[in-house]
């Protein structure tokens, strides 16, 4: 077998979801983010496990997602879009019950012109600057629109996992000033968000991350781990390089494994000889470039050479292989690639 495996732990995902909401009141809903196909490991699958774990209101970021996710969970559980109800989208929304955030007051005239009385909420910008009705708009807004009963008033934070960061507190205070009185549920916390305390909670936490296993969560169960079959291993003798651009040369007479996977399957070219494989508890450093189909990897130190090796698994999380990529998990996450061999990990209920 020529692919690499991504095994996929669906029971730490919902492990995950329940340990994130037992940190908030029972008062507080736990919602799932469950966008770019819940972050690389397969909404559908994902989605089913954490519905089962109890979430109910999931979060994504497009219709055209909500559409997918609405398949796989069939009617009930409300699915909310994150960027809003964009031109287009008005037979998605109401054919398939989805709930749209709007984030602007042209989205707010299309769906209630378009959709009257069909659920809805409203993104509120307290300050990052990307998506959300800014503060004058809302105060123009707000009598006519609270009148229309949006289901949610959200937010975002920009720096969540800084927990002394000061724009956290200034964003709380924003996000207050634009709500309070309303009478309406309201949303601020992500993963960084609910670990910042009941402050951040209000009536519901929305978490991302922090349910695939990565920062800021550090608590969380890892759910993810991907092995590299070798499909080739040669002898190098002092002297000679390995890969393109000839970036790494044979000290001593060394044994080289070719392993399947690169940077087409979300194995960043930062990588280059940096980062390691694991045999076992075995480190192997990757030597040479990463390519678009292969990496090549040291062996030398190994009683003989494997069938495969782990670059995710117990000695090395998404966060440690972006550290060495100089990146973040998020986008380890949710660039490995569609050639993967995925298998699910669950106990049957």
């Amino acid at each position: 077998m020529a692919t690499a495996t991504l095994t996929i732990d669906l029971d730490a995902i919902a492990a995950n979801w329940r340990a994130l909401d037992r940190l908030s009141a029972a008062s507080v809903q736990t919602a799932a983010v469950v966008k770019a196909d819940a972050y690389g490991l397969g909404v559908a699958r994902v989605a089913r496990a954490l519905a089962r774990a109890g979430a109910r209101r999931f979060f994504v970021a497009c219709a055209e997602e909500g559409a997918e996710l609405r398949q796989a969970l069939g009617p009930g559980p409300q699915i909310s879009i994150l960027t809003g109800h964009m031109p287009g989208d008005t037979e998605m929304i109401h054919d398939l019950d989805l709930t749209p955030m709007l984030n602007s007051l042209e989205q707010i005239t299309r769906h209630l012109e378009s959709l009257p009385g069909h659920p809805f909420g409203v993104q509120l910008d307290t300050g990052m600057n990307r998506l959300g009705v800014e503060m004058l708009e809302w105060q123009a807004v707000a009598p006519i629109l609270v009148d229309a009963g949006p289901e949610l008033l959200m937010s975002h934070l920009a720096c969540a996992d800084e927990p002394d960061h000061p724009a956290n507190e200034a964003q709380l205070k924003a996000f207050h000033e634009m709500t309070d009185g309303t009478g309406l549920p309201r949303s601020f916390a992500a993963t960084g968000g609910i670990l910042l305390g009941p402050r951040y909670h209000f009536d519901l936490t929305r978490p991302g991350v922090g349910l695939y296993g990565g920062r800021p969560h550090e608590a969380a169960i890892p759910a993810v781990s991907l092995s590299l079959p070798v499909i080739q291993t040669r002898e190098v003798e002092p002297g000679e390089t390995v890969g393109y651009g000839c970036s790494w040369t044979a000290e001593k007479p060394s044994i080289i494994a070719t392993l399947a996977g690169g940077y087409a399957d979300g194995l960043p070219r930062t990588l280059s000889n940096k980062a390691r494989l694991w045999d076992g508890d075995t480190p192997c450093p990757l030597v040479g470039r990463v390519s678009m189909d292969l990496i090549t990897v040291d062996v030398t130190h190994l009683p003989e050479v494997p069938r495969s090796l782990d670059i995710l698994g117990p000695n090395q999380s998404v966060d440690d292989l972006a550290d060495e990529a100089g990146t973040i998990g998020y986008e380890i996450l949710t660039s490995l690639g569609p050639r993967y061999t995925r298998r699910y990990q669950e106990r049957p209920a």
